[in-house]
């Protein structure tokens, strides 16, 4: 059972689960330990940490006093510390587009680093999360919407840079304060780094891997977390997501065959921003899927998720999530551009192609949670029904890329 105490409470004996801040907060390499000495003490109270996690299961409890334990520190809701400042989409989706084009380069650069066998910079991975924590402050639909988008050629670095802000948005909406959510979207940039050490003509196939491919590519998360390791860098926690992020809640994954609540949380939320977002890209053997037919679809997948953390996923969406095709209740289809968080059925949308007349009609938005608005979602409109080439366009995805180009 863990407990959260502040550090001067800490004796010898008790077990340290964790510490209430970033990785780049402290020294330790290794984020679970034992106090077997005076002097560990001495080291945390010297780094300035006020607060940490005891699991006193593992070692022994606060003799005095005890606060409140709770069964996982980033697990229970709560809300946020510092409340984010909003902008609009519109606005940060110019600056999520160069955002974009800059971490894809970024990432690039490290996995062709760590392929010559070079060290990984700390400060540039660190920079890059917390470039996307802003973004996701300011407004998450504009990067997760822009991160979507991708070339073949793109795919694996831009799919770090996706899981990252996925695990971000959903720490926020687990309630994680301002250094846990840069912890896991730490997390989330560095979970497939094995790749890097995969066979490129395997990595890169065209087509389904046949049995033999498949075992060579779930190497891959060992492989990350030993690399992660030698390097000496990052938390327990992000090599745990780094190795377990392929675990599911079932016991079937791999590779450790870990099940339940023997999935660390974050590893469990790795899962989840993992394959929402392979789903939701194209790829050189498989076409995307729509957004909200793959959380229906993720939603069918008994065993595989963490029930509770997928539903908080499916609350940090939205029901429709930004991109979604759907039809309403007058005949009209329409883009999902953006959540109400407060009415997850009814966010704003842009109205393009009418059914009933079978012809596109005038681009307006609309608000669905307004007062004045009678138009419902009725159902999800299924892409591969029609062919509709820009519906990128709609939501401005083609003008903010085209501008970070540009610029």
């Amino acid at each position: 059972m863990l407990k959260k105490i502040s550090v001067n409470q800490l004796t010898v004996g008790m077990f340290v689960h964790g510490f209430d801040a970033g990785w780049l907060s402290h020294p330790f390499w290794r984020g679970k330990f034992a106090i077997t000495d005076p002097a560990k003490i001495a080291e945390i109270k010297s780094c300035g940490l006020q607060d940490c996690w005891i699991d006193i299961s593992k070692g022994v409890d606060v003799p005095a006093s005890p606060q409140p334990a709770v069964a996982d520190p980033v697990r229970s809701a709560r809300p946020s510390a510092a409340p984010p400042t909003p902008v609009a989409l519109e606005d940060e989706l110019k600056q999520a587009a160069r955002l974009r084009a800059r971490s894809a380069q970024a990432m690039r650069h490290l996995f062709s680093e760590i392929r010559l066998g070079n060290a990984i910079k700390e400060d540039e991975c660190a920079q890059l999360v917390d470039d996307v924590v802003g973004s996701i402050n300011r407004h998450p639909d504009a990067l997760l919407s822009l991160l979507r988008l991708k070339t073949a050629d793109e795919y694996t670095y831009l799919h770090s840079v996706a899981v990252c802000a996925l695990m971000v948005a959903l720490g926020r909406q687990l309630g994680l304060n301002e250094s846990q959510c840069h912890e896991a979207g730490m997390a989330g940039m560095l979970h497939d780094l094995g790749k890097a050490a995969m066979p490129q003509d395997v990595l890169n196939k065209p087509g389904k891997l046949t049995n033999e491919e498949f075992e060579i590519i779930k190497q891959h998360p060992v492989r990350g977390e030993e690399m992660l390791r030698a390097a000496g860098l990052v938390s327990e926690a992000v090599l745990d997501v780094c190795r377990h992020h392929h675990e599911r809640f079932d016991g079937k994954g791999y590779p450790d065959g870990l099940q339940g609540e023997g999935i660390s949380l974050l590893a469990r939320m790795g899962a989840i921003c993992d394959v929402y977002d392979a789903v939701t890209s194209d790829r050189p053997y498989k076409k995307a899927w729509d957004p909200a037919h793959a959380l229906s679809q993720m939603a069918t997948w008994e065993g595989h998720f963490d029930v509770p953390v997928f539903r908080s996923f499916v609350k940090c969406l939205g029901i429709y999530p930004t991109g979604s095709l759907v039809r309403l209740s007058s005949g009209r289809l329409a883009l999902v551009l953006e959540q109400n968080p407060t009415e997850l059925t009814r966010p704003r949308v842009k109205v393009f192609f009418s059914t009933k007349a079978d012809m596109p009609i005038e681009r307006k938005i609309v608000d669905l949670a307004a007062g004045n608005v009678a138009d419902q979602i009725v159902a999800r409109e299924p892409l591969e029904n029609w062919n509709f080439p820009y519906l990128n366009e709609l939501w401005g995805a083609d003008e903010g890329l085209l501008q970070a180009n540009q610029g």
